[in-house]
């Protein structure tokens, strides 16, 4: 259940084409269905304007075919992160529906072109190839959340040539996500580039001394960009989804 759902339903009973007590036999499943190991929640997109996103990894492919099974019986999107292309596949095969994105890791089963409900366009930049698999879902989460979104990969502070030469599509963003591992300069630099939102990334991948990811982290929140905030390690979907909001107000 959604917003434009419950308004069809509400608009149905006015005009008589639905039964009252249709309409209260569908209100009544919500806010939550419980399947054999979850309680799934169909009311989050009604709160939050943005539906109920399963995370793969961890799970077992039953356990996210029943989740999604139960998302798509409430008549909604359905997306899952993390989800590796083995588990994929038997999700997708005993669904009969959907589709995968091997690079974001990433399974949906809706249309496969979301309307735009942005203000603008959102940019998502990586540092490095290494960082690609965060970025990618990044960018995959946020065109499914129904953004314009553009690319802007391998342009890394170790060759900041190739950063200033596309300026301008930094500067068309209206919200950019920036994802960088190693040291974690790149969103630093951008920011001083830009007068729009950077959600800064960092990404678990670097030497030693990067701790995983850690000192990129730190990096970014202390960051003398005043521009910047920062999510989680390698959480490439939480970026998505704050910059979605950012973009829709």
């Amino acid at each position: 259940m959604n917003r434009e759902r419950l308004r069809e339903l509400l608009e149905e009973v006015r005009g008589g084409e639905l039964d009252l007590d249709e309409a209260l036999e569908s209100l009544a499943r919500l806010p939550f269905v419980d399947t054999k190991d979850a309680r799934v929640d169909t009311h989050r997109a009604l709160r939050q304007g943005l539906p109920e996103v399963v995370f793969g990894q961890g799970k077992t492919p039953e356990q996210i075919r029943d989740i999604v099974r139960a998302l798509i019986d409430a008549e909604q999107d359905v997306m899952v992160t993390r989800i590796e292309a083995d588990p994929a596949r038997f999700v997708l095969d005993a669904l009969g529906t959907g589709s995968y994105e091997v690079a974001a890791r990433l399974l949906w089963t809706g249309p496969e072109e979301v309307p735009d409900q942005g203000q603008g366009k959102i940019v998502v930049v990586s540092a490095g190839t290494a960082d690609i698999p965060v970025a990618a879902e990044a960018a995959a989460v946020a065109r499914r959340y129904g953004n314009r979104v553009e690319q802007l990969f391998d342009v890394g502070v170790s060759g900041i040539h190739r950063l200033l030469a596309s300026s301008d599509v930094l500067r068309e963003g209206r919200v950019l996500i920036v994802v960088a591992g190693m040291e974690g300069a790149l969103p630093s630099v951008v920011g001083g580039l830009v007068d729009k939102p950077v959600i800064a990334v960092p990404t678990s991948v670097g030497y030693g001394a990067s701790f995983g990811g850690l000192a990129a982290l730190l990096g970014m929140l202390t960051s003398c960009a005043s521009n910047i905030s920062v999510v989680n390690i390698d959480n490439g979907f939480g970026a998505a989804h704050v910059a979605t909001l950012i973009n829709r107000l």
